[in-house]
């Protein structure tokens, strides 16, 4: 769901490839519907429903585990972007993620990575899309770098070319704004790093296809041709009258904001030509669903590369992580969802890590950084659940009351709570012949060996300390001994 465009894409996966099976595009502006104070209008909202009702058409039968739905720049800035994600997710029929820059770079690159022969060279990959340009540096399937600036064909077309207006000074200021954003970054990108650019997307093809076909260019996109180009912009004087071979009608409306953001890119980070690659986000996106599936999770590899950064206790986590999976079980029984098991597998692993801060409110640390951390892989919805879960391992709990709704996440919220109370000396522990965790009406029991409890005075004492906390927020938990 970008900021200029809605795809769909199905693939069909055969020997660990993915073959295209069918593509749907909407060209809906949904950066166009934002107004000054960063609201999408009710005619934009309209539009992109309608969009996403045929979408949901052409989904149904799926299963979720085929499905994944990814929100861009627009639903990250959209002040009422919750309200819109309801309507919209009810009439797909499936979750919709929305993803933070540098996820939306990486999953760029991962696209575009797959469309290109696996050569060793190092890459610069540029991607022009209608509210944010990421850029990547990476080389064969690996992303190094990456970086999200706000800079897009929708937005800046509004704004530097209002009623469609193409001047010369309306040109050089839209190019002079987006070098002055992607300086900030140039140091990174400097030539030294990388041996060909490429450029993703409907811009960069769109200026492809338009100095191929009027002799700018012989081949690829370069910053001569792009001179041009914008010459030929100008002597039109607006959109309307663009007439121009290679340029498509549903691109023209945004094409004078893509081309002065592709020039400054040339311009600031020294870039002579640029190819064009086939791969974008959503086949990157479809490569990372069918990673997922076959135990090549990113999200894993970032859970595992956060708890080295963090320094967590592994030990530690190995004591409390088991524990907290057992007392989830237990609680949801058959209709354990993998979701949430999975996300409290991940909160088992990286509940400590805000000690590397402080171990005052450690956790309240430990969930800021997960809530606020670039996490590859994670979409900003999982990064906020994980974040709740971890804020929600000790302490008080009269703040989780407006962060947890659903039953399973207070299943996962208490399985937690009480595997790090039986681990708090930090050692191995011989645990009751009898544990059953029991969900009760509002609340939960804790079946127990009762001399074993009595034979752990301390563990005892914090259990009844969290009996108290429970009932702050309405819920009883209860202690029975066996």
């Amino acid at each position: 769901m970008g900021s200029n465009s809605f795809r769909l894409q199905i693939a069909r996966v055969l020997d660990r490839q993915l073959f295209t099976l069918d593509s749907l595009k909407e060209t809906v502006r949904l950066g166009a519907g934002l107004d000054a104070d960063k609201v999408l209008d009710e005619t934009t909202r309209q539009r992109a429903l309608a969009c996403l009702a045929r979408f949901g058409e052409r989904l149904r039968g799926f299963e979720p585990a085929q499905v994944r739905v990814v929100g861009t720049n627009t639903l990250r800035v959209a002040r009422n972007a919750p309200e819109f994600m309801r309507e919209a997710e009810a009439l797909l029929g499936f979750p919709i993620e929305i993803i933070a820059g540098r996820e939306e770079a990486r999953l760029v690159y991962l696209g575009a990575a797959h469309a290109m022969p696996n050569t060793p060279e190092s890459r610069l990959v540029v991607d022009i899309g209608g509210g944010s340009t990421e850029f990547i540096l990476g080389s064969q399937f690996s992303a190094r770098v990456t970086e999200s600036l706000p800079l897009g064909c929708v937005s800046y077309t509004m704004r530097y070319f209002p009623d469609g207006k193409i001047t010369r000074s309306a040109m050089r200021s839209a190019v002079l704004a987006a070098r002055n954003e992607i300086q900030r970054i140039s140091h990174t990108y400097t030539r030294e790093q990388w041996q060909l650019a490429i450029g993703t997307s409907g811009t960069a093809r769109s200026l492809r296809d338009m100095l191929e076909l009027n002799d700018w260019s012989v081949r690829d996109i370069t910053h001569r041709g792009m001179v041009q180009l914008s010459e030929a912009f100008i002597r039109a004087g607006c959109i309307d009258a663009l007439a121009i071979n290679g340029l498509k009608p549903d691109r023209a409306a945004v094409m004078p904001g893509g081309l002065a953001i592709m020039m400054a890119v040339f311009e600031e980070l020294g870039i002579e030509v640029m190819c064009v690659g086939e791969g974008a986000l959503r086949d990157g996106v479809l490569h990372d669903l069918m990673g997922r599936q076959r135990n090549h999770d990113q999200r894993e590899l970032t859970v595992a590369a956060f708890a080295r950064r963090y320094h967590v206790d592994e030990a530690q986590a190995d004591r409390i992580q088991p524990l907290a999976e057992q007392f989830y079980r237990q609680l949801s029984g058959e209709d354990c969802e993998p979701d949430t098991l999975r996300q409290l597998r991940w909160a088992a692993r990286l509940h400590e890590i805000g000690l590397t801060i402080a171990h005052t409110a450690y956790h309240k640390h430990a969930a800021y950084i997960l809530q606020n951390a670039d996490m590859p892989g994670f979409s900003r919805r999982e990064q906020s659940e994980l974040a709740t879960l971890v804020l929600g391992h000790r302490g008080d709990m009269g703040k989780m009351q407006a962060l947890v709704e659903e039953p399973d996440r207070w299943y996962a919220v208490v399985a937690l709570r009480l595997a790090v109370l039986f681990y708090r000396r930090r050692m191995l522990l011989d645990l009751p012949a009898q544990l059953d965790l029991q969900a009760r009406a509002r609340g939960f029991a804790l079946v127990l060996d009762g001399a074993w409890l009595d034979s752990h005075p301390l563990t005892a004492s914090a259990f009844e300390q969290d009996v108290a906390q429970w009932q702050k927020i309405g819920f009883k938990l209860e202690l029975v001994r066996r």
